[in-house]
Parts: C-alpha cells; structure tokens; sequence
C-alpha cells in the first residue's frame, strides 16, 4: 500500500529552524534589516525562541512566534504567541573602561547570577543575554546601571517586562 504524504505530515515538531526577523536599521549601528534566530519548531507555524537577539527588540529567548514560510523556505516571524516572561538584555563593553573590550569579563560579572549570554563577533563584543522571568531583577539591574556608571559596558534592555520595570 503506498503511503500518502502531505506538508503537514513532512513538519518534524522539536525539529530546530531559524526564525527571520525583519527591522528598519538604527542609525549610527550595525546595517542590518533583518535578524535570524533559532527555534523549535512546535506546529506548523509556530516555534520557541532558543538565543537572545542581538538585534531584533522586542523578543526574548523562549517566547513562542508565529511565522510563515516563504517560496524560498525562510520562515518569517509574524507575531507573538506566548511572551515567556524573559528579557533581552544587550551589554557592550567599553574598550577603554577597565573591561577592556572583553565580552569573557561581562561574562563573568554576571556568573553570579547564572547569566550567559552570546558573543555578536570577536570585533563587536556585543553580548546578548536572556534574564530569566525568575532571575534576581533588582540585582541584576543594579549591576548593569552600576558598571554602565563605572565605565565598565553600556547596556540596554530591548525587551523587558513588567517585573523588570518594578525591580
């Protein structure tokens, strides 16, 4: 008996697949318009975030996206699903400060509090970190304000919650 097969059944739900973004550039930064970041894929058209964005705002590590594929296999990101109560914070070390341009000492200041975090390139070393929704906040935002006022990194947080404004 031969076996029929359709689009539906050819998806492999947990299967890994990178999710594209599209933004308009800032100014003054890195010129890019468009962001991937990996996935698992749970239905046909939705996947859980698996890396922090370097660039894309908004969404954090393991918040569910909806997304449709293109013609040429992309899968786009259309909207958010599920938010997963994480953040997206993005520290920059600051060459002259007393890090130097060392993405492995940011690293280490934020070891404490079981934070890692990936490395945009070794030229930039732009460091993306997920907080999680039960992490120290309040510590945590202490210490990136404290080592941006000591020279140490500028920092941004490009998705936040409400528990990350109140800490």
């Amino acid at each position: 008996m031969a076996s029929m097969t359709s689009p539906e059944h050819d998806i492999t739900e947990n299967s890994k697949i990178k999710i594209w973004f599209r933004f308009v550039p800032r100014e003054d930064w890195l010129p890019y318009s468009t962001e991937g970041l990996w996935a698992t894929r749970l239905s046909e058209d939705t996947a859980r975030l698996e890396n922090a964005p370097f660039l894309q705002d908004g969404v954090a590590e393991g918040e569910t996206v909806r997304f449709t594929t293109d013609a040429d296999g992309l899968h786009w990101a259309k909207e958010l699903v599920e938010a997963s109560g994480n953040c997206t914070i993005r520290i920059l070390p600051v060459p002259s400060g007393p890090l130097g341009p060392s993405a492995q000492a940011v690293h280490e200041r934020l070891a404490p509090f079981g934070l890692g975090g990936e490395v945009f390139s070794e030229d930039l070393p732009l460091v993306a970190v997920t907080v999680p929704a039960d992490a120290e906040l309040g510590q945590i935002k202490a210490l990136l304000i404290r080592g941006q006022e000591d020279g140490w990194w500028h920092f941004e947080a490009s998705c936040v919650t409400d528990a990350w404004r109140n800490a």
